[in-house]
């Protein structure tokens, strides 16, 4: 049985991680860490330093605020983690990989298993159309959603980039530039609205043609399976940096 702990458990998704939980025999939850302390089926902690007992993995669906708790928890405790929280800081990234050389941790800006083949997809047609195709990213999410562009959307433009034959310059905005396009540009842009739960589309844009790979998220609870996946995956692995592309090929 696998002990989890849910970092953010009375957000939204730290709810659907439990609900998913719940369902399957091999996880046990038996804490979580929240400024909220409303009531849940384990004990809710406002500190990670406050819980004693034993657990195997943290699943963190919270804010960016609570990393410096949840660092310190996990490296003195050698508890592996799963974080699936977005926004950190380069500052926060550093800490983050620096963790890692104590502890295993997953890390990725989207949890789903569709996103990761979509990226894929990406890096294959950037490899063959970068040289002749303008590439745009578009995001949506729900209103809510503060950090922009999303982790994703980043995700993405990453792994294009790293298969073009020049350095990639990324574009958040044109509204304050009156020049052509440069051909070394990958534009991002973002949508904030309603309830969208993420919408993410490429496009490549060539001469005469277009290419668009889409990946839209019907609900949250893909991303919630994909860090459950992910929490079984870390147990036993040694420290380091772990992602969904290292998870889907295992």
């Amino acid at each position: 049985m696998v002990k989890v702990i849910i970092s953010g458990c009375n957000g939204f998704m730290g709810k659907v991680v439990e609900d998913i939980c719940s369902s399957d025999g091999d996880i046990s939850v038996v804490a979580g860490f929240d400024v909220n302390l409303a009531a849940r089926p384990y004990p809710v902690y406002a500190a990670p330093a406050n819980f004693t007992g034993e657990a195997d993995v943290v699943i963190d669906f919270s804010s960016p605020k609570a990393l410096d708790g949840l660092l310190a928890f996990c490296t003195g405790r050698k508890i592996p983690m799963v974080l699936a929280t977005t926004g950190y800081s380069d500052q926060q990234i550093a800490q983050i990989v620096e963790a890692s050389k104590t502890v295993p941790v997953f890390r990725s800006g989207n949890m789903s298993l569709g996103i990761n083949v979509l990226i894929d997809l990406v890096k294959r047609a950037a490899a063959v159309l970068g040289d002749t195709s303008d590439i745009e990213i578009i995001e949506q999410h729900h209103k809510r959603k503060v950090d922009a562009p999303s982790g994703t959307a980043l995700m993405i433009a990453d792994a294009a980039s790293s298969v073009l034959n020049y350095d990639a310059e990324y574009n958040y905005g044109r509204h304050d530039r009156r020049v052509p396009r440069p051909k070394n540009e990958i534009g991002i842009s973002s949508v904030r609205g309603g309830t969208i739960v993420g919408v993410h589309e490429v496009i490549f844009a060539g001469r005469d043609e277009v290419i668009e790979i889409k990946h839209t998220a019907m609900s949250r609870e893909i991303f919630a399976n994909g860090a459950v996946r992910a929490a079984k995956f870390l147990i036993g692995k040694a420290p380091g940096m772990y992602n969904m592309e290292q998870l889907v090929a295992e």
